[in-house]
């Protein structure tokens, strides 16, 4: 009979909660690198956000990127970004918004079909205005900031405010380290790394809440041992559980990444790095901080729901 895979062994002891002045000073690192990106270089915003034109073209054959880049390059559009997507003969092609209005982009857009020919089938045109660009902005900063207090306010009445603070200093963590990741390796920041940011906060959000479950069971049924001792017990008894997740959900975000094509890929990227941290952040970010926030423990639970007699027998 077959055994189960384990990636980790059962009984593990580790001490991850004396570590955690290690790991803050790590996350005070990333956070301000991430900061510091963002300030120096920016995000560099897609067409959803900084307006533009988008035009989807398939050829009869393997597309020819560098031939087309070089005859769209004399067309002297300012910035044009040729990327290959799908098949080999799908290419997506964005053009910088043209200075004017909704009249100079359309004479943009006729002047790459001019060049291109008709051998090539247009099978997407858009056109994003600045406008637009900015409601869109307005509408990311928004949805994500709402996401962040609508899980405060979750963790808050289903623990205790001070499991709130710990999951939203790790959920900041989280998310300010991905959008610092793409101001530093200057990838697309668009619309899909917006949904990909709301996903990872989801994500890790669920890790943390099935470690705070664990620590609030165990905080009932031992009530001498110190909160680290608690805390670390609690964080092997779910590291199982939080490896096997994480494993699984990498390997197919790295089949996206690798052969999902380039459309794909930012929103791969993004959601890898953020399964890496928001693991991470959950065991020695969201856990630990609950050592400064005056967790209190007494006759009742963390939740304040009393414990019966029974389950006092043999705390230790």
């Amino acid at each position: 009979m077959l055994k189960p895979i384990r990636f980790v062994p059962a009984g593990t002891k580790i001490a991850f909660v004396a570590k955690h002045r290690l790991a803050f000073m790590f996350s005070i690192f990333l956070l301000i690198a991430s900061l510091a990106a963002l300030i120096g270089q920016g995000l560099n915003f897609g067409i959803d956000f900084r307006g533009g034109i988008l035009m989807e073209v398939r050829t009869s054959g393997p597309a020819n990127v560098a031939s087309i880049r070089s005859t769209l390059s004399g067309l002297k559009l300012g910035e044009v970004n040729i990327q290959e997507f799908g098949s080999e003969t799908d290419v997506l092609i964005r053009i910088q918004r043209q200075a004017g209005d909704e009249k100079e982009q359309l004479v943009a857009i006729e002047a790459v079909k001019s060049a291109l020919g008709v051998e090539v089938e247009y099978r997407r045109t858009e056109f994003v205005g600045p406008t637009v660009g900015e409601e869109l902005k307005e509408a990311g900063v928004l949805a994500v900031g709402l996401a962040l207090i609508s899980i405060l306010l979750y963790i808050w009445f289903r623990f205790e405010w001070q499991f709130g603070v710990g999951a939203i200093i790790a959920l900041s963590h989280d998310i300010l380290s991905t959008i610092g990741l793409f101001a530093l390796l200057q990838h697309e920041f668009n619309l899909a790394t917006v949904a990909a940011v709301l996903t990872i906060a989801g994500y890790s959000i669920n890790d943390t809440v099935v470690v705070f479950d664990r620590v609030r069971e165990n905080l009932r049924k031992y009530k001498r041992k110190n909160l680290a001792d608690v805390f670390n017990m609690s964080i092997n008894e779910t590291l199982s559980r939080t490896t096997m997740t994480s494993v699984t959900t990498l390997l197919a975000l790295l089949a996206i990444f690798f052969f999902g094509g380039e459309i794909l890929a930012d929103f791969a990227l993004a959601m890898i790095w953020g399964v890496c941290i928001g693991t991470y952040s959950s065991i020695f970010i969201a856990v630990p901080v609950l050592l400064y926030v005056n967790l209190k423990r007494n006759d009742e639970d963390p939740a304040g729901i009393s414990v019966p007699q029974h389950e006092r027998i043999g705390d230790g």
